[in-house]
């Protein structure tokens, strides 16, 4: 399954919503999909969707879902990676009447840059390639060394109990 959230600012963001139905009414994404699509005024006609969901409910279709497709709303990208998951990031634009200026554009690319735990998609016609070569960048970023934070802090921690208790009988 695919889960598409663009938030809840009161601007619409049908650029994306319109592009993920394109996709799967054309069968270019095979997948069921599920959107969330706030105060956009687009009603996708090939995917399930839902203009709000309670929080829980998007917390379980984060952890039910292959794919994660969110705007460059924070709080709506980093709960998918706090599910071990990698999304995939489409900034709202202010040329597009999406957002108020290009804080998501710029916040994305910093993010993508400095952690490379985001996929992100500028142009929406970019984002047919990024859902399809999903799983090889994925697999690329695993490889990476790229780890979570939880993992890291307990393999330090390992470390330094091991050092702590090395030849203390314990």
């Amino acid at each position: 399954m695919i889960f598409v959230t663009v938030g809840t600012h009161e601007q619409p963001f049908d650029r994306l919503v319109e592009e993920v139905d394109r996709l799967k009414g054309e069968g270019v994404i095979t997948d069921d999909v599920v959107m969330q699509t706030g105060f956009s005024t687009y009603e996708p006609k090939y995917c399930e969707w839902h203009k709000l969901l309670p929080y829980s409910q998007m917390v379980e279709n984060v952890r039910r879902a292959r794919i994660i497709i969110t705007h460059g709303g924070p709080a709506s990208f980093i709960m998918p990676l706090q599910e071990g998951k990698i999304p995939i990031v489409v900034p709202r634009q202010l040329q597009f009447n999406e957002h108020v200026n290009d804080h998501q554009v710029e916040f994305a690319r910093a993010v993508a840059e400095r952690m490379g735990n985001i996929i992100p998609v500028y142009d929406i016609k970019d984002l047919a390639q990024a859902i399809a070569d999903y799983d090889g960048k994925v697999g690329q970023m695993a490889n990476s060394g790229l780890n979570s934070n939880n993992q890291q802090f307990n393999q330090q921690l390992e470390r330094i109990s091991s050092e702590l208790f090395a030849g203390k009988g314990v």
